[in-house]
């Protein structure tokens, strides 16, 4: 039997999982860690935290075979999160700033203000937000005592999360990016493929810092910590890895994330489409040199808001305590969350706008708590989808492809597919994150198929219908978007 080990860091835990010759997931280890809130807005993660749990999650399911029948790693990362290290040590200068972070907001106000938000439009697809790397780059380089002098010299190096790993698991060797994790940095010019000079110069941030940029099936190094030492040959930001994981490689493909946060994806093939409706242009994957685009709608909270009834509030005791809430919660008591505890993302972009709970009366309880919070997710899914629908000419495909942790609740399912007033399809294999970094290195590695192949391989676990009355459904939605627009600040 041969292996491919895919590595799947995420905002809040790391997995490691190797997957079989049928590209099925055999073995898994995942551990946890914490998020530091150093203030308002702030979110970092200990990059000690980020390694140690991936070596050791590795270290695990290498154990449980016989190492030589690995044949490849591939790795998927959480996007943005930002890091700077110090080229001769490899120990980074500062905490990981973690993409949920809005402390550069109001530097992104200013550059706006100056004009400058068209012109990154136009050549990153991405908004002028403190969510993506470039301003968070910045943001480190302006507050180390001499990081800016370091940075020129060539001491200092940049990655994303996947970019730190790499150049861990290869001993400093290796200081590679695919061109997903690169295409949100906000620095990556995505029309014409490279680093773009005048933005660094724009945000000051030294070009000697950024990594080569690669193909998301490519050698992007060896991995010297493991024994034998493994190739590791396919990388791809998670959503763009759940994407690929969900095989929506012909235009007009979606799939839908549900994780800490929710991000949907939308095949545009070759054509880069600028949106209308405040939604991302993204690199969706690059193999073979080709580049292929998608639309992305992203929302910063989804099962964090769960984790928030579970940890803050501590309302449930088990995340799965929720959709058993949900289901006791009164019918004739709505209540409305809109979840932007670090801002609202798409289609809204507005970093100050905070959490509110709308429709609260005397008996609101944990039930009807519960159940806003998973709505929340599913109104928040319409929002991109509506956005999606005018954005592009060509036809949406009727069905959505859904993943992620929360995607294992029938109920939360269902509401989503009555909202979306469309079919909802869950794969099998819901972890999809891994499952795309793994076909990446297993196809590079020439023991998985291509994409033909692969996209014969995805099964269907089930398929939810929508219920709802259109009547119901649009009366939902509106209040929605009522409770939305009273708490925008902007």
């Amino acid at each position: 039997m041969k292996y491919i080990l895919s590595i799947d860091q995420g905002t809040t835990s790391t997995r490691s999982v190797l997957f079989d010759e049928q590209i099925k997931p055999a073995i898994t280890a995942q551990q946890e860690f914490g998020e530091i809130f150093p203030k308002s807005g702030w979110v970092e993660h200990d990059p000690a935290e980020i390694w140690r749990t991936t070596l050791e999650t590795i270290n695990e399911v290498i154990a449980k075979v016989d190492a030589s029948d690995i044949t490849a790693i591939g790795i998927t990362n959480q996007r943005e999160t930002t890091l700077i290290w110090d080229r001769e040590t490899g120990e980074p200068i500062y905490n990981a700033i973690v993409w949920q972070d809005r402390r550069t907001a109001h530097y992104c106000d200013d550059l706006k203000k100056q004009g400058y938000e068209d012109e990154i439009i136009h050549k990153t697809g991405l908004l002028l937000d403190p969510y993506f790397s470039g301003t968070k780059i910045k943001w480190i380089l302006d507050h180390i005592d001499g990081a800016h002098e370091r940075a020129k010299a060539g001491k200092l190096a940049f990655g994303t999360v996947d970019c730190f790993l790499i150049w861990k698991l290869t001993g400093g060797v290796s200081h590679k990016t695919d061109a997903t994790n690169a295409s949100r940095t906000m620095l990556y010019n995505i029309r014409e493929g490279c680093w773009d000079r005048d933005i660094c110069a724009l945000l000051n941030i030294p070009m000697e810092i950024l990594p080569e940029v690669m193909d998301c099936a490519a050698d992007f190094g060896t991995a010297t910590v493991t024994h034998p030492p493994l190739p590791i040959l396919g990388v791809a930001g998670d959503q763009q890895a759940a994407t690929i994981g969900q095989t929506c490689f012909e235009p007009g493909m979606m799939k839908s994330t549900y994780g800490t946060g929710c991000f949907a994806l939308l095949n545009t093939g070759d054509q880069l489409v600028t949106s209308h409706n405040r939604l991302l242009s993204t690199i969706a994957y690059q193999l073979d040199g080709k580049v292929t685009y998608a639309l992305e709608g992203s929302i910063f909270v989804a099962g964090a808001a769960v984790q928030w009834l579970r940890d803050g509030i501590k309302v449930i005791d088990h995340v799965a305590d929720t959709e058993t809430l949900a289901k006791k919660a009164d019918e004739q008591h709505k209540l409305y969350m809109v979840p932007a505890f670090t801002g609202l993302a798409a289609p809204h972009w507005d970093p100050d706008a905070r959490g509110a709970i709308y429709g609260l009366v005397r008996n609101s309880g944990p039930a009807e708590l519960a159940r806003a919070t998973l709505e929340s997710v599913a109104y928040q899914t319409r929002d991109l989808f509506e956005g999606m629908k005018s954005d592009i000419t060509t036809p949406l495909h009727a069905i959505l492809r859904v993943d992620g942790g929360m995607a294992a609740s029938d109920w939360t399912m269902q509401f989503l597919s009555d909202i979306m007033d469309a079919p909802i399809d869950r794969p099998v294999i819901t972890e999809t994150t891994a499952l795309g970094a793994a076909w990446l290195a297993g196809m590079r590695a020439g023991i998985y198929p291509d994409r033909e192949g692969f996209s014969e391989n995805w099964a269907l676990e089930r398929r939810f219908i929508p219920k709802m009355s259109a009547e119901i459904r649009e009366k939902f939605y509106l209040e929605w978007q009522n409770a939305v627009t009273r708490t925008l600040t902007k």
